[in-house]
């Protein structure tokens, strides 16, 4: 049986059903895998599908907190670290280097589940100094992707926050959300909940490259929908924004989540930030070769030359001509659909009664 060269076993493919090309080493990595051909490998054999495996884990806090000028939000709340979902984009993919894992594969396989999340909630919303502000689940990664149907952590952390009347906003790209309706929809009546729907196209055949186990495209819309009809707000965001990959389906998605329902909108366009910038490259290489450098191009013509620029008020919204067009176009689209804009969320913080902290001797009242 014939030896192949080692640089074709290491090279970047593509895996059904996975967004990342490869399993590149993380930043703080001292050891460098490669792959050697064992004389078993067969001519046009696939790569291998690499499972997905949770572990476990008890966090000592659970509310992360923020001041950043460029999210409208200062506290989120993620269940999960690593996203199934497996977008190739997502900005989220370099915090996989610190557990010593991969930024590629790896975040999508490699997952940890927070299980104790709804106890730790509950002692940080009951100390005597927190103060109530909107907490936004699905910050970093997606809080439904699809381990949340055996975990349920999501719904757990949303029991709280029900019973709480505590403020809360949801992004996702998973129809699971609909799974907790009966608890989102009493929430909408005290304007409690906003929930987003991440959307940056319609069209599925890219979506399956992009955001491999991301719910479809047009069932999002739906989702859209169905959340309008149960009286909770329903809002899109067009995110990322990939020059000459997604840009074309702006003006599409806001027409047609406008048509479903939705009430508000926002985006965000492409940021690159350490490993991911490599990770992205691979799967232009793989899926669009042809359009690989112009990609590129644009996206350092929004980024100061660069692939990544990382200053406030720059790295979501990009500058320049290109990103200013993308400005324009959104804005016009909104105006068009009557849609609202996200920064113009409020939702109503003055119901929230803090829980009973646990006592031996138990509660009079």
């Amino acid at each position: 049986m014939a030896r192949h060269d080692p640089e074709d076993l290491n090279r970047p493919t593509r895996i059904k059903g996975r967004g990342a090309g490869s399993n590149r080493e993380g930043r703080f990595e001292e050891l460098t895998k490669t792959l050697e051909d064992d004389g078993w490998y067969r001519e046009g054999e696939g790569a291998p599908r690499p499972p997905t495996h949770v572990s476990l884990e008890r966090a000592r806090s659970i509310i992360s907190r923020n001041d950043s000028p460029d999210i409208p939000f200062t506290q989120s709340i993620n269940p999960y670290r690593g996203c199934e979902h497996g977008c190739n984009y997502c900005y989220a993919r370099p915090s996989h280097a610190y557990l010593n894992l991969s930024p590629g594969l790896d975040f999508e396989t490699q997952l940890f589940a927070k299980t104790n999340a709804a106890e730790r909630l509950r002692v940080e919303l009951a100390k005597p100094g927190y103060v109530c502000e909107p907490i936004t689940l699905g910050a970093n990664t997606d809080c439904y992707q699809p381990i949340e149907r055996e975990y349920r952590i999501t719904r757990e952390i949303i029991e709280v926050l029900h019973e709480c009347r505590h403020p809360l906003t949801i992004v996702t790209k998973n129809a699971l959300v609909e799974r907790d309706l009966d608890l989102l929809a009493p929430m909408a009546r005290d304007n409690l909940v906003q929930v987003f729907v991440s959307l940056g196209n319609l069209d599925n055949r890219l979506a399956s490259t992009l955001e491999p186990r991301a719910t479809a495209p047009h069932r999002r819309m739906q989702v859209i929908a169905n959340m309008t009809a149960a009286g909770v707000p329903c809002g899109v965001l067009v995110a990322p924004i990939i020059p000459a990959v997604t840009d074309m389906h702006i003006e599409h998605v806001l027409e047609q989540a406008a048509a479903n329902g939705a009430n508000i909108a926002g985006y965000t366009v492409l940021r690159l930030p350490l490993e991911l910038k490599e990770l992205f490259r691979e799967w232009l290489d793989l899926h669009v070769p042809e359009r690989a450098e112009h990609v590129m191009s644009l996206i350092r013509q929004m980024r100061g030359g660069r692939d990544y620029d990382a200053r406030f008020g720059a790295r979501m919204r990009g500058e320049g001509p290109y990103a200013d067009l993308i400005r324009q176009r959104f804005a016009l689209a909104c105006r068009k659909h009557g849609l609202g804009r996200s920064r113009d969320l409020s939702l109503d913080t003055a119901l929230f009664i803090p829980p009973r902290p646990d006592s031996p001797q138990g509660s009079l009242f």
